[in-house]
């Protein structure tokens, strides 16, 4: 079994961090490093049950609890057996801890797939996620600290993507 953990202590109320994580996959979302990144995407919006992903990897919105916690239950790429989420706790006065963990047991092509390729996305992607909430909050912007091999894979990623795309995902025009 994968256990992967991202956090970042940030410097504002636990509320404020509380209302990013509010906007996560909507319109206006402040979390999410969608011009970087695949957006995460739900066919219903984001409420309990309801299915999308990012890119290739797919899952349904398995809880909700506003303002604290959302969790998801991985449904794709094929070998994904488990979960992840961003949540947010406090860490003393002015200070909060705003985190994503995943729990996941690969199988099949995912045991290789997972270390070489999804987990320095994933990685890469979450602490964006945290950039943007911390430089959301104290208004001073933190540029991306991607690795080479990083680079390599979005890259590869990107150009793929333009010639076979992920169903349900294309843009219009």
């Amino acid at each position: 079994m994968i256990w992967n953990h991202h956090e970042r202590t940030i410097r504002a109320p636990r509320d404020t961090i509380a209302r990013l994580l509010d906007t996560l996959a909507g319109p206006e979302d402040r979390l999410w490093p969608g011009r970087a990144w695949p957006p995460m995407r739900f066919r219903e919006g984001l409420a309990v049950g309801a299915s999308g992903g990012h890119g290739p990897v797919r899952y349904t919105v398995e809880r909700i609890v506003p303002g604290s916690e959302i969790r998801f239950r991985f449904t794709g790429p094929a070998g994904f057996s488990g979960w992840h989420g961003f949540s947010v706790r406090d860490s003393g006065p002015g200070r909060c801890v705003p985190q994503h963990d995943l729990e996941l047991r690969p199988s099949g092509w995912a045991r290789l797939s997972w270390p070489l390729f999804f987990r320095p996305m994933h990685d890469a992607l979450v602490e964006e996620a945290l950039d943007r909430a911390e430089g959301t909050v104290t208004g001073a912007a933190v540029p991306p600290q991607r690795t080479v091999w990083v680079r390599v894979l979005r890259w590869a990623t990107i150009r793929g993507a333009r010639r076979h795309p992920v169903p349900g995902t294309e843009r219009p025009g």
